[in-house]
């Protein structure tokens, strides 16, 4: 008895020491947030804020648009080829960066505890630099004045640059270089702790490399890998700098759709829907995480 009332006075003096950091968290946290939320359902104002009367028009407005004469209500096809377009490239984003990160993350891994180090300084240098240093790094290589176009015209493969930057491709270069060493870590996390007797095995039990590889290595490694996936697709998906970089603000992506609602747009309530949804994709992404994590813990 006496040991579960000092094991329950532990836990409460815990939460005690813990309150300030928590009412800090509640308040920086879900203060803004809960600002975003009552936005989402008021009426934009004259010419920017909100006017303080309830509306739903603003999530209306994220899927459908009425029409200005007679009121028919149709899809709103910008707003959703903006998602289509923000979802496809993250999308891809994500799976340029496994196939990148998968063998690098290996190599890494299997080093020498020396060269592991090495390897893992320089997948951590870009972090140093700011994000869109990193983005007009970029640019000077993909323009078509740039190392590139450039290169490719001194070995005579072509005879006039090849436009890239502002389209599709720029973003999704960019965002592949931005957002590789996020998938590289956790890979290597993940491998790090593979037991490569099992490789052995699956050998003398006479697997092909492609079987061992499917059947052996992912499967044991999977924790890192949605954890990768997870890590590059939400920053992906909510990007700002380098689809307004790269893209030249012709290729919009949700959060530049985002922040012309809040600035040139002085859409306010839309604005706030749109970071709303946003936000409930990357929990929906999380979700996922957790429930995979859950599941592959032995302990769980």
């Amino acid at each position: 008895m006496r040991a579960k009332t000092h094991r329950r006075s532990k836990g409460l003096n815990g939460w005690l020491l813990s309150l300030p950091a928590l009412v800090l968290l509640l308040i920086a946290a879900s203060g803004p947030l809960l600002i975003v939320v009552i936005y989402s359902f008021l009426e934009p104002g004259d010419y920017s804020g909100v006017r303080w009367t309830f509306s739903t028009d603003a999530w209306f407005r994220i899927l459908f648009q009425r029409d200005i004469f007679d009121g028919t209500v149709s899809l709103a096809d910008a707003n959703l080829s903006i998602f289509w377009r923000s979802v496809k490239l993250s999308l891809a984003t994500t799976l340029i960066a496994f196939v990148l990160g998968l063998p690098t993350a290996w190599f890494i891994a299997t080093r020498t505890p020396a060269a592991r180090a090495v390897w893992l300084f320089l997948i951590t240098i870009p972090f140093w630099t700011n994000l869109l240093i990193r983005t007009f790094a970029i640019m000077e290589v993909i323009r078509n004045q740039g190392l590139m176009n450039t290169a490719l015209i001194n070995l005579g493969l072509i005879e006039t640059p090849i436009q890239v930057l502002y389209t599709d491709t720029a973003v999704l270069i960019g965002m592949a270089y931005v957002y590789l060493p996020l998938m590289v870590l956790p890979l290597f996390a993940a491998i790090d702790r593979f037991d490569f007797k099992l490789i052995e095995a699956g050998y003398d039990l006479y697997a092909s490399r492609m079987g061992v590889l499917r059947r052996v290595v992912l499967p044991i490694i999977r924790p890192g890998i949605v954890a990768g996936c997870i890590l590059v697709f939400v920053p992906s998906l909510g990007a700002y700098v380098t689809p307004r970089v790269l893209g030249g603000g012709k290729n919009m992506m949700i959060g530049n759709f985002i922040e012309l609602q809040f600035g040139q747009g002085q859409n306010w309530p839309l604005g706030s829907a749109l970071s709303m949804v946003l936000l409930i994709v990357v929990l929906a992404a999380l979700l996922i995480y957790t429930r995979v994590s859950s599941r592959d813990d032995p302990n769980g």
